[in-house]
């Protein structure tokens, strides 16, 4: 997805027609200040669209004789659903196969964050990250799994408050492989004792 075009409109108009929209008075003291807040309150949390997760991933892109699974779990994320606008969370648990490259393990949650800041599904997030590794590190193979609540399901419509919806994407060995999943599902299952 192309970066957005910094000439974007003002949403500052566009928030003080919504509080109108829902009968309240944009003029209000409370009030009078939120819509510049929303503008820079949205153009953070969809800031994702202005960053490259290729570029990410290939400034630290490294070298090494390494062939075992590569693991980094319980990685927060926090996004809004391109449905209602309104916030998902959760975490993502993510593996890899290297083939003679590896990537620089910080570069991952800043991968999931790139995707996350964006108006997003938590399926879409999921295969995503997941096909952005694969796609510039070349690994045997790739897995995601996300888990996540969501406000459009806890706030509105079904009201569900203990509800947590898990996506996974399996690329590779670990779509291949029963028992290269499995040791990944045990993996993000399980925590070494002293961590957590």
């Amino acid at each position: 997805m192309a970066p957005r075009d910094d000439k974007r409109p003002d949403i500052a108009p566009l928030v003080r027609q919504i509080l109108a929209g829902i009968g309240e008075d944009p003029a209000r003291e409370g009030l009078v200040k939120t819509p510049e807040r929303v503008d820079k309150a949205l153009r953070f949390l969809t800031r994702g669209y202005e960053q490259d997760p290729e570029q990410v991933l290939n400034a630290a892109l490294f070298t090494v004789t390494y062939d075992e699974m590569v693991v980094v779990k319980d990685i927060d994320f926090y996004s809004l659903c391109e449905h209602h606008l309104l916030p998902f969370t959760g975490k993502a648990h993510v593996a890899y196969l290297p083939d003679g490259k590896v990537v620089g393990l910080s570069k991952i949650p800043r991968l999931i964050d790139i995707y996350a800041r964006r108006l997003q599904v938590q399926e879409r997030l999921t295969v995503e990250v997941a096909e952005a590794i694969q796609r510039v590190v070349h690994p045997r193979g790739v897995a995601v799994i996300t888990e996540a609540v969501h406000f459009c399901m806890m706030m509105r419509g079904v009201e569900k408050q203990n509800s947590v919806a898990v996506t996974s994407c399996m690329l590779g060995a670990f779509r291949e492989q029963a028992q290269t999943r499995e040791e990944f599902l045990s993996l993000v299952h399980n925590r070494p004792s002293g961590l957590r």
